[in-house]
């Protein structure tokens, strides 16, 4: 037996990866790998696939120095900046979701974290998103409190996102404003406030293999099912620019071995796949049932119309 057929069988009986195991995946081959991923995910999972939809409602100007990001104000890139959207243009997008036929949407910000006037402007929009539409409203907006989110779930949000991005060890690497383990308590609180949480990272930000199956054990050990998984686009004017994107051949590695370690949730592809040559077809093969449609934060995305389309040809059912 092969080692990947041998964990493939120890997950399918319930039990956990060692870290060593997960490592020697690296060196399994591709095909056999990305097979067993998707048989977990069928097991676990069944055909259901989650589609959600982004909104960039404040862009640019953010304090932090992630340095992959085109909206820090640490760098110089040619993003444009914009304040909060207005209730309309929030409801708008809600509008456009619904009709698409997406389960989610999903609000971010720019900014380490939302203001207390941001917070007295945002919730009364979420409360009427989630009366008037039909769509689960998720958003993404920093570091916040306990009682932020406390007041989130309030409005209706229902799910919260916040990305650890990279292993505690690259961390330091990658940003230096704020940290991961500030991250993994904002998390802790939203859980505590009754939200669900989306919790992914960025591949290719100079991590290691052993960097990735640290993140997203991590991500896994706090009860985690939603997790998406980015792939840089490298950004001229941030310190990343230079870096080269990773084969394609390695995005399905990391997808696979995901979902090794999350076999039960939902492992979302997002920021990148419009890079792949069949728009994430071989993805959704590999392990991966969830994604992110339509345009990223800062970036291009696929269309939904599109994404649909794939999908019930693979034999999905997207959930609506």
């Amino acid at each position: 037996m092969t080692l990947t057929s041998i964990l493939y069988g120890k997950v399918l009986a319930g039990q956990r990866c060692s870290k060593d195991e997960l490592l020697q995946l690296v060196a399994e081959p591709l095909e056999p790998l990305c097979d067993a991923a998707n048989q977990l995910r069928i097991h676990f999972c069944g055909n259901r696939f989650d589609l959600c939809t982004i909104i960039n409602a404040r862009n640019g100007r953010c304090s932090e120095n992630c340095k992959y990001c085109a909206q820090s104000s640490w760098y110089h890139t040619n993003i444009g900046n914009y304040p909060l959207l207005s209730a309309d243009q929030l409801m708008e997008g809600a509008r456009r979701c619904e009709e698409a036929g997406i389960l989610r949407y999903s609000i971010v910000t720019s900014g380490k974290r939302l203001s207390p006037t941001d917070l007295d402007e945002l919730c009364p929009i979420y409360q009427a998103i989630t009366t008037q539409r039909r769509v689960s409203l998720c958003v993404s907006h920093g570091l916040l409190s306990l009682n932020d989110c406390r007041r989130l779930r309030e409005a209706g949000v229902t799910r919260f996102h916040n990305n650890l991005e990279t292993s505690r060890r690259n961390f330091p690497n990658v940003c230096t404003t704020h940290t991961y383990d500030q991250k993994i308590q904002t998390i802790r609180w939203a859980m505590e406030a009754g939200l669900e949480v989306c919790c992914g990272g960025i591949m290719g930000l100079g991590e290691t293999m052993e960097d990735r199956i640290d993140m997203f054990s991590d991500i896994a050990a706090l009860g985690i099912k939603s997790s998406p998984i980015n792939f840089l686009t490298p950004i001229p004017g941030t310190p990343y620019e230079h870096l080269t994107p990773m084969s394609l051949e390695e995005k399905l590695r990391i997808i696979a071995i995901v979902r090794f370690i999350i076999p039960d949730g939902m492992v979302r592809i997002a920021a990148g796949r419009n890079t792949m040559p069949d728009h994430g077809r071989r993805a959704f093969l590999s392990g991966a049932n969830a994604a992110i449609s339509g345009d990223m934060l800062t970036t291009t995305g696929v269309s939904t119309q599109e994404d649909i389309a794939m999908l019930k040809e693979l034999g999905y059912e997207v959930r609506m």
